[in-house]
């Protein structure tokens, strides 16, 4: 396949896609649903993230059956869904089909907010992945710095350092990781949540101590991070959206970001 030939490619009903390279496996148990070597990313205009379609030939096509209450209007024109059965369990429209010419032929498999996906594990080649595909087109770095980060709530300094690790992500603003030891945890409590990213891994919260207007689960750490962001093993970071951090002397603004809104305090 030619380089030009891996453009993304828009549909009439506003989906864009992507042929992938990567062989995608999904399994229900002991069963596999799914072992793609042509697998499809599709982006549909309402989520920011891509799904995978699948060739017909590459699913267990005979453990779908057209569904019993099709979840009409969740997915960007949708013809047909499927209720999938295996393992003993039903699960309700676990696949669809997109109407686009384009994606004929295709079946495409819930994954991305919904917990109950259907399928028990997704793997890209022999890697585990999780919550949803990763997108080809975006980067996230993770570098060892030397700058001077301070960051402050209600006017505290809580953390200090100058050898912070640098996160730097797609569309989104850099985070700044800090060793424990500069950070004031003794002003944070651990909390029960926990949130998993296909890029980072699953983190660890804390929030702070006191009310001041600081929404919850402000700091985060990633105990065992994926392989590609191991810099950042243990370390912390703040929400830059609800905290205030100087960089070099030079305050920032605090930035808006799809995380802002979950952000209000409660």
């Amino acid at each position: 396949m030619l380089p030009t030939e891996r453009a993304i490619r828009t549909t009439p009903e506003g989906l864009l896609w992507e042929p992938s390279e990567r062989r995608v496996r999904g399994v229900k148990g002991e069963t596999t649903v799914v072992d793609s070597r042509h697998p499809v990313l599709v982006w549909e205009p309402q989520l920011p993230v891509p799904q995978y379609a699948f060739p017909r030939e590459e699913v267990r096509t005979d453990l779908l059956r057209p569904a019993r209450n099709p979840a009409v209007g969740t997915h960007t024109g949708t013809r047909i869904f499927y209720d999938l059965h295996a393992e003993g369990a039903v699960v309700e429209n676990a696949a669809w089909t997109f109407p686009a010419a384009d994606l004929a032929g295709h079946i495409a498999f819930a994954w991305f907010l919904r917990p109950d996906s259907g399928l028990d594990h997704w793997y890209e080649e022999e890697e585990e992945v999780f919550v949803h595909p990763r997108d080809p087109h975006k980067r996230v770095d993770a570098l060892l710095s030397g700058r001077q980060v301070l960051v402050e709530i209600a006017g505290t300094t809580v953390a200090e350092t100058v050898r912070p690790v640098l996160l730097f992500e797609t569309s989104l603003p850099t985070r700044y990781y800090f060793p424990r030891e500069d950070v004031r945890l003794d002003l944070f409590a651990p909390t029960d949540h926990g949130t998993a990213c296909p890029y980072k891994g699953t983190a660890e919260y804390w929030s702070w101590h006191e009310e001041d207007g600081v929404p919850p689960n402000v700091l985060w750490s990633y105990p065992d991070p994926l392989p590609a962001v191991a810099a950042v093993k243990g370390l912390l970071a703040f929400y830059n959206e609800a905290v205030d951090i100087t960089v070099d002397g030079e305050r920032l603004e605090r930035p808006h970001t799809p995380f802002s809104e979950g952000l209000r305090v409660r």
